[in-house]
């Protein structure tokens, strides 16, 4: 099947769908099954990470697929317990082999913990030999991402973080565009909280456009240049997903959703001491 998803340039110069397919807490087990069903449904960006488990279940799926390695954006990520220099060269190497490529297209600083910034100086590296097309982060605030961006040569060329109507990142948004750094989303639906699929404003425009709240959703995000990777484990959400690109938000319903705002994460709190310990204390299993 062939889907007709738009693409961000990132700072340099790579070109990534706007829209992709997550596998955060899908079973290793299943994810071979998944990773198919969205790459039969249309989906050519896909994003994993070291931490979920799941690597080498995508990577069968991808050597399945049949699909030329040219046309697939694939992201990974970078544990925390994997940094350092040697460390993050010797993940990446893991990383790439499960998957069974001979390059990534994005790879990301997992979490703003530990030792992130041997890990970056080694992921320079790893870009300028061409093992990875772009380097970026995941879970950065602004403090941290521009200190960052200020003590290297490369700036990040993406930031994954939680973002959706109800922790909306506009700010943030404008101070990664002034930056050269581009926004994506993970959670873009809530993670199901805060009773997302029945909101009254995003069922309400949903019904104007002949879309449901999910759709509305990813295309508020899209539309704000936001890079999106909902997760599903059903082939008809996965095309529903997908089919975001033939309406338009008006100004006057992105106002609306923009009413949403609650300025709280729905997951958790890097600034929270309990949650850095813990994050720092887990495994990468």
């Amino acid at each position: 099947m062939s889907v007709e998803i738009p693409t961000v340039t990132l700072n340099n110069g790579v070109q990534m769908p706007i829209l992709g397919f997550g596998v955060f807490q899908v079973p290793a087990e299943e994810t071979e099954r998944v990773v198919s069903d969205a790459l039969a449904a249309g989906y050519r960006h896909l994003d994993t990470a070291s931490a979920y488990g799941n690597e080498e279940a995508v990577g069968r799926a991808i050597k399945a697929s049949g699909i030329p390695r040219d046309q697939l954006f694939v992201t990974t990520k970078l544990w925390i317990q994997r940094g350092g220099e040697d460390g993050t060269k010797r993940a990446f190497d893991t990383s790439l082999q499960l998957l069974g490529l001979d390059h990534l297209d994005l790879y990301l600083i997992h979490q703003p913990l530990g030792d992130y910034y041997a890990s970056w100086r080694a992921m320079q590296e790893l870009h300028q030999q061409g093992a990875v097309r772009a380097i970026g982060v995941s879970n950065f605030y602004p403090d941290r991402l521009v200190d960052l961006i200020e003590h290297n040569e490369i700036v990040p060329a993406v930031n994954q973080i939680e973002t959706h109507p109800f922790f909306q990142r506009a700010g943030y948004q404008q101070l990664m565009t002034e930056r050269g750094v581009q926004i994506e989303s993970w959670g873009p639906l809530a993670e199901g909280k805060n009773d997302i699929f029945t909101n009254p404003v995003l069922t309400e425009i949903g019904q104007a456009h002949g879309k449901s709240v999910a759709q509305v959703a990813l295309r508020w995000l899209t539309q704000r240049g936001v890079v999106v990777i909902p997760k599903s484990t059903r082939p008809e959400r996965m095309a529903e997903n997908l089919d975001v690109f033939d309406f338009t938000l008006s100004d006057d319903e992105m106002t609306q959703i923009a009413t949403l705002e609650t300025g709280a994460s729905v997951a958790f709190d890097h600034h929270d001491p309990a949650m850095v310990s813990w994050l720092n204390g887990r495994a990468n299993d």
